[in-house]
């Protein structure tokens, strides 16, 4: 049976469309997918994300921990900074991608995949040593993210104030005598943060939200919205087969090494990746669909295919067929033009740049 959240009853009870996500039961739309990614493009949306998973790092030799077994450096980090990085086999390839948050120099806040948890924890424990401690937080801890425009004043109006942290940073609150962490993150591509707190207070927080005119949204609207703002999902665009680098994530890796992974990593920062991920935009209202065949746009019989969609959507803002996918890097400049094997039909594509969609200045401008 599937795992629920803290507030599946609610969900349940707003009559919310739910899957099995990873195992657990969560809620791919409330009214429609695409309403409910215009609310977050307007105006702000409310998500579940209580599946992800949350662990904290700590003790003496937590940073340093740290420092070996994720991509980014931390040591130059503040308390209240945010960083994205990733998790790395000894191949380079990617086992997870991660949000390390720095409580202080010996306590570190993690968020990782609700469906690489437990491999973090396995991969992570035997190499603790006396000086770090590494604890599951995702139980007694809730996960709910605010995003859009329009975010940061409904939260101010319910009390809480996120407008003095920047971009990729957190700070600590009090509501209604519940200690609430807001963390100025996201994965729409919109402003707004995702609010850590105890999970028996999840559904009060929830509930207000959706008060203040915040909509519920569920998995389907995530994935559009984060699919238009180019950023890569674990299990689509990153996975055990592609490293960092492939994936276009270079600013995500330390340039100097120290961490596992590093040899492969910084030799392809030398030399360039054999594959890259790009950005499709169809020439046709036809969707690229996960693991849809690309070709090169002049095909000779027999021919193999370059590489596959990774991920695809009728983007909503946009009104346009778009998709990522992995080809050789040669092919991978802006204007190149491809196919994508469409059910068995050879629909023309374009590599375009990502993202895909990028909010105005005045908004993105932290």
């Amino acid at each position: 049976m599937p795992s629920r959240t803290v507030l599946y009853d609610l969900q349940k009870a707003a009559a919310a469309k739910l899957i099995d996500f990873h195992g657990w039961e969560m809620a791919v739309q409330f009214t429609s997918i695409a309403a409910e990614h215009q609310a977050v493009r307007t105006q702000a949306g409310a998500f579940d994300l209580c599946h992800m998973g949350r662990l904290r790092v700590s003790g003496a030799g937590s940073g340093a921990f740290l420092s070996r077994q994720v991509s980014r450096p931390s040591a130059d980090m503040v308390p209240g900074q945010v960083r994205y990085g990733m998790v790395l086999a000894a191949d380079g390839t990617i086992e997870d991608d991660v949000l390390v948050s720095k409580e202080s120099d010996t306590s570190w806040h993690v968020v990782v995949n609700a469906s690489n948890k437990d491999k973090i924890l396995d991969l992570w424990r035997p190499l603790l040593g006396s000086a770090v401690a590494c604890e599951d937080l995702t139980g007694r801890q809730a996960m709910i993210a605010i995003q859009g425009p329009q975010a940061l004043e409904r939260l101010a109006g319910l009390g809480l104030d996120a407008h003095v942290a920047k971009y990729y940073a957190f700070v600590d609150r009090e509501w209604h005598g519940i200690p609430i962490r807001l963390s100025r993150t996201g994965y729409t591509g919109e402003d707004g943060c995702e609010c850590f707190l105890p999970t028996e207070h999840a559904p009060q927080l929830w509930q207000a939200a959706l008060g203040a005119g915040i909509t519920p949204c569920g998995l389907g609207a995530r994935d559009t919205l984060r699919l238009e703002a180019g950023m890569p999902l674990y299990g689509n665009e990153l996975d055990r087969t592609t490293t960092p680098i492939e994936a276009g994530l270079a600013f995500a890796v330390g340039k100097k090494g120290g961490y596992v992974g590093d040899t492969v990593i910084l030799e392809q920062l030398r030399q360039g990746p054999a594959k890259q991920l790009v950005g499709l935009r169809m020439l046709e209202k036809r969707v690229p669909r996960s693991h849809y065949p690309i070709y090169p746009i002049v095909q000779g019989q027999g021919q193999a295919a370059l590489g596959a969609i990774t991920s695809g959507t009728l983007s909503p803002t946009l009104n346009q067929a778009i998709g990522m996918g992995y080809v050789p890097r040669a092919l991978a400049t802006v204007g190149t033009q491809l196919q994508v094997d469409v059910r068995g039909q050879l629909v023309a594509a374009e590599v375009v740049k990502l993202p895909f969609y990028r909010r105005a200045p005045e908004r993105a401008a932290l």
